[in-house]
C-alpha cells in the first residue's frame, strides 16, 4: 500500500549557474511539479532562463561580497523561505544547491516523493553523500545531451554532502546546507545526495576564470575540489553495495568532536562506483 503523497517543495538560490539549475529545474519538476520549486537567482543583475518557466523563480538583491558572508546570508535567506513555505501548506521542504540531487535508490521501485512520504520525518532527513568526479583517462568532458550518470559513474563517499537537506518543520541550515543548527542529523537508508559540482576538470577550470566567482574568493575553494577528480581517477574504485552500507552506519554513530551536529568518517577516502540501475536517473 502507497503511503499518502505530502506536498513536498524545493529551494535552491543561483548565481550564473544555468547548466545546473537546467538540470535542477528537470529533475525536481518532474518529480515534485515545477510549480512547487522556488528558485532565487542571487542578484537582479542576471536573467531569469525560459527553462524556469512554470517554477517560482525571483529574482533577489545580491547577498554579501564574500564567501563566507555570502553564504551565511544566503542560508539564512532561504531557512526564512523554507519555514514560510512550511507555514503556507508544504509538508516538506528540500534545500539543495543546484549542482545536488536527492535520489532514491531505484531498486527500490519508489518516486521520490512517494519515499519521503514514506519517512516518519519529525524534523529533518539526509541522504548519503556521494561526490562525484572525473576518471581521468577513461570518463570524457561532460556533454549536455546525455544523463550525468551515463557519463560519470564513481565518486567518493564522504561526509560533506551527507546534508540535513529535507525540513518537516521550520529549522536553520547553516553555511551550504551542512547542518541545521542546534538539531542532529537522520540518515535515510536508499536515500542519497548525488553532488555534481567538481565533476568535470574542463569545467572547473573553466569556473576559475570566472571574474564574478574570483572577485567573492572562491578560487582556493575550486581548487581544492579538484581533489575528488584526482582520488576518482587515482584510487580503487569498492562495492557500492557493501561501502555505502559501511558508510551510512559510520556517519550514523560518529561525530567530529568540533561539530556534534555533523557527520564524520575519520577522513576515510572511499571511491565506490555506481551501479547502473541509476544511470538515466540524472
Amino acid at each position: 500500500m502507497k503511503p499518502d503523497i505530502k506536498k513536498i517543495a524545493a529551494v535552491t538560490m543561483v548565481r550564473n549557474d544555468d547548466f545546473y539549475l537546467k538540470k535542477w529545474v528537470e529533475y525536481y519538476g518532474s518529480r515534485l511539479g515545477k510549480e512547487n520549486l522556488y528558485i532565487y537567482f542571487d542578484g537582479k543583475d542576471q536573467v531569469i532562463a525560459d527553462f524556469c518557466k512554470g517554477t517560482n523563480a525571483e529574482l533577489v538583491e545580491k547577498i554579501g561580497s564574500q564567501v563566507v558572508e555570502a553564504e551565511k546570508g544566503r542560508l539564512s535567506f532561504l531557512s526564512g523561505k523554507a519555514a514560510w513555505l512550511l507555514g503556507s501548506g508544504y509538508d516538506l521542504v528540500i534545500g539543495v544547491d543546484a549542482d545536488e540531487f536527492i535520489v532514491v535508490d531505484p531498486k527500490l521501485g519508489m518516486s521520490l516523493p512517494e519515499y519521503l512520504s514514506s519517512l516518519n520525518i519529525t524534523s529533518s532527513a539526509s541522504g548519503l553523500g556521494v561526490d562525484f568526479g572525473q576518471k581521468l583517462g577513461e570518463e570524457a568532458d561532460i556533454t549536455e545531451d546525455r544523463p550525468f550518470l551515463q557519463q560519470r559513474h564513481y565518486g567518493q563517499l564522504g561526509t560533506r554532502y551527507t546534508k540535513p537537506s529535507i525540513l518537516a518543520k521550520p529549522l536553520r541550515w547553516g553555511s551550504g546546507f551542512h547542518r541545521i543548527k542546534g538539531h542532529n542529523f537522520h540518515i535515510a537508508k536508499d536515500l542519497y545526495l548525488f553532488h555534481f559540482g567538481y565533476f568535470d576538470m574542463k569545467r572547473l577550470r573553466d569556473r576559475f576564470q570566472d571574474k564574478d566567482r574570483l572577485a567573492q574568493g572562491w578560487g582556493k575553494h575550486m581548487e581544492k575540489r579538484s581533489r575528488t577528480i584526482r582520488l576518482v581517477t587515482d584510487k580503487k574504485a569498492r562495492n557500492f553495495e557493501k561501502w555505502t552500507k559501511i558508510a551510512r552506519r559510520i556517519q550514523t554513530l560518529c561525530r567530529p568532536p568540533y561539530a556534534l551536529n555533523k557527520p564524520a568518517m575519520f577522513e576515510a577516502k572511499i571511491i565506490v562506483r555506481i551501479p547502473e540501475r541509476f544511470q538515466d536517473i540524472v
